[in-house]
């Protein structure tokens, strides 16, 4: 039989996107979520060919067993704290989320599964700034505390690769948005807004933070199916960009959302859902990544916003 992949952060907005493209292979596998946060979507959750189990990725003990007992094939570690404006609350919980389990899995990897390969997913949110387009090589300089975690993480699982010779990749992700992602952040909960007022619920005018930032948007379907090529094609200790490569401004996504109702929506921009920072422009180059795996965006963003809005309009109506 056929040693499983393992999924970490399973039951999460890329972790069943990813779940979704490892079934239609027929790939044995067991998908870890974190305890108190059961696995979403019924199609999913009764797939033959997942295994869900709930681990506490803190628990180094926990780990340690389950990972001798599973023997993974492969990881795909997409667990961690995701969301960037909580990290300015709860700095501590945000480093223990996405440094610590990293050092924690990557720790029972290298005793029990030495021969598997690994995908740590960090974020483009480890670069400095910059009014250019983001390449692997570029500056490093979180100006966030999530920016912070994530490149702690990176560390970390670099560093395991060199010292315990494991099989690592890392990918940044850029922005992703789709289907399936929490109302936190900033698309859904732009579609969720317009949703309601369409379907009358809600008068309006909707609220919104900064709408100046332009950020690298891909789909979260394109992206996952990075994280499969890197897996399959990806050099041993290599860090790969995934992302659209070109910026569109927050407010110009928020006008092709409105376009798609018929009513007209007014917007105001509200001062509690400013952050402390943001970064004008989040831009990435993918040219490392598509020269090693022949990867390319493919699912434009009209369609990717559609899809959305689809989903919050259902939501609204049930």
């Amino acid at each position: 039989m056929p040693r499983p992949v393992l999924v970490t952060g399973a039951a999460g907005f890329a972790g069943t996107h990813l779940l979704a493209l490892l079934r239609r292979e027929g790939t044995p596998v067991q998908g870890w979520y974190r305890p108190g946060e059961p696995p979403r979507g019924t199609a999913l959750a009764g797939d033959d060919d997942i295994t869900w189990t709930a681990i506490d990725l803190r628990d180094a003990a926990a780990v340690d067993r389950a990972i001798a007992a599973l023997q993974p094939s492969a990881v795909y570690h997409l667990a961690g704290a995701a969301n960037q404006g909580a990290a300015w609350a709860n700095t501590d919980l945000t480093l223990e989320l996405n440094a610590y389990v990293t050092h924690v899995l990557l720790a029972a990897v290298a005793r029990h599964a030495t021969d598997a390969r690994v995908l740590v997913t960090t974020s483009a949110v480890v670069y400095a700034p910059s009014d250019r387009a983001l390449a692997e090589d570029s500056p490093i300089a979180p100006s966030t505390p999530y920016g912070v975690s994530k490149l702690a993480q990176e560390m970390v699982a670099l560093e395991a690769a060199r010292r315990e010779q494991l099989d690592v990749v890392v990918v940044r992700p850029f922005n992703h948005i789709g289907p399936g992602q929490s109302p936190g952040f900033f698309a859904p909960e732009f579609a969720h807004q317009v949703a309601r007022i369409e379907a009358g619920l809600d008068a309006g005018p909707m609220r919104v933070g900064n709408l100046t930032p332009r950020r690298d948007l891909a789909d979260v379907r394109d992206i996952v199916r990075a994280y499969r090529l890197v897996m399959q094609h990806g050099a041993r200790g290599e860090i790969y960009n995934a992302c659209r490569g070109e910026a569109v401004e927050i407010g110009e996504l928020l006008a092709m959302l409105r376009a798609l109702v018929a009513r007209p929506i007014e917007v105001v921009v509200a001062p509690e859902k400013l952050r402390p920072v943001d970064v004008p422009l989040l831009l990435g180059d993918h040219a490392r990544l598509s020269a090693a795996t022949g990867w390319r965006p493919e699912i434009p963003m009209a369609q990717t916003l559609a899809d959305i809005l689809e989903e919050q309009r259902r939501m609204v109506r049930f």
